[in-house]
């Protein structure tokens, strides 16, 4: 594989990747939702550090770019649930390429 100036220009795949989850926030939820569908608090919850409006964002970003689908059930209270897209779940190879390499350099 080629990684150097030339093979990044305008259609770079590696940056268009980043530009979907390089940040941080996004790639945490991405995450979280490799291990199964969340509801809000629950990614609320294991996202500590994280604003609900950040979250909400996050989330609408994801849904916006076909990575996750959001499912509202018609309950009293409302039951949202976020699950990853067949695109998201294709990002689980990248997650434990970038774990593993964590593990062992970081």
């Amino acid at each position: 594989m080629k990684y150097g100036m030339d093979a990044c220009r305008k259609e770079c795949a590696v940056e268009r990747t980043l530009d979907l989850i390089g940040n941080r926030w996004t790639s945490l939820i991405v995450r979280e939702l490799l291990m199964g569908t969340k509801r809000f608090n629950e990614l609320k919850k294991n996202l500590e550090h994280v604003s609900p409006k950040t979250l909400t964002e996050r989330l609408k970003e994801l849904e916006e770019h076909g990575l996750i689908t959001r499912t509202v059930y018609p309950e009293v209270p409302p039951r949202v649930e976020y699950a990853l897209t067949e695109k998201g779940r294709a990002l689980g190879p990248i997650f434990e390429a970038m774990r593993e390499w964590g593990s062992r350099w970081a």
